[in-house]
């Protein structure tokens, strides 16, 4: 039987329906909490997929002896682009995968009304532009944008190769694929509403820097019907993502 190997840093950042779109499609689902102690693979066996999900830590965190199961990540992830093996970063996940590739990863940046470069959280409910979806069977099916989550301070650029598949006015690179291989998502389209109340109350702190005070209380009002509508076209672009990188794990 193939797996789905899931790597996960933070009890709050797990699959969500990720894992049930992958047993769906007969894939053994094996969740890696790494910031338990459980290490990641050095590899990847052929005919498995590898799915790198988010965290509140950072490509700039890669040496912080707090977070030691980075620094092996970005050499697995090296080693899965180098092999062109199936793989899906989500937010962290997204970021750890352009660095592998050869991407710097840094703080997100938009100009003020003056024109002064200031750091741009993206963090709640919005919707992403999606790029080139007559010809990338990832988009297949989808509407020109989607409704999504977004939860990160940090952005990059796009690695060499890559197509980019999605943006927005904040955050010019929210999807990229690299190759027919490898897939990432800066935004989040995995998540229910219990997760994103549960984000809303333990990463209060981040939500409150990007939107002001009252942030955790307004993604939380509105988390079930934005949860259902990001789930309505989620589930088609993970699913069509799932379906490209299966047809490779053989």
């Amino acid at each position: 039987m193939r797996n789905a190997i899931i790597l996960q840093h933070l009890d709050r950042e797990g699959p969500g329906y990720i894992a049930d779109l992958c047993e769906q499609r007969d894939l053994q689902v094996k969740v890696l909490c790494l910031d338990r102690g459980v290490a990641a693979p050095e590899l990847i066996p052929n005919g498995d997929i590898l799915v790198v999900m988010g965290g509140s830590m950072g490509v700039g965190d890669v040496a912080d002896p707090r977070y030691p199961f980075l620094s092996h990540e970005v050499a697995l992830l090296r080693r899965v682009i180098e092999r062109k093996q199936p793989v899906l970063g989500v937010c962290l996940g997204a970021q750890l995968l352009a660095h592998a590739a050869g991407s710097p990863v840094y703080p997100n940046h938009r100009p003020d009304a003056t024109g002064v470069l200031r750091p741009k959280r993206e963090v709640g409910f919005g919707d992403v532009r999606l790029l080139g979806a007559a010809h990338e069977p990832a988009l297949a099916g989808l509407p020109d944008s989607i409704p999504v989550l977004h939860w990160h301070g940090d952005t990059f650029d796009l690695p060499p190769g890559a197509v980019r598949l999605a943006e927005t006015d904040a955050c010019v690179n929210q999807a990229f694929r690299l190759g027919r291989h490898a897939y990432g998502l800066q935004f989040h389209v995995e998540t229910d509403a219990a997760l994103v109340r549960t984000w809303a109350k333990e990463d209060s702190d981040f939500a409150r820097g990007a939107l002001g005070p009252d942030g955790p209380a307004t993604i939380t009002a509105m988390c079930e019907e934005a949860s259902r509508a990001v789930r309505a076209t989620g589930e088609r672009l993970l699913g069509n993502i799932l379906d490209e990188l299966l047809s490779l794990a053989v």
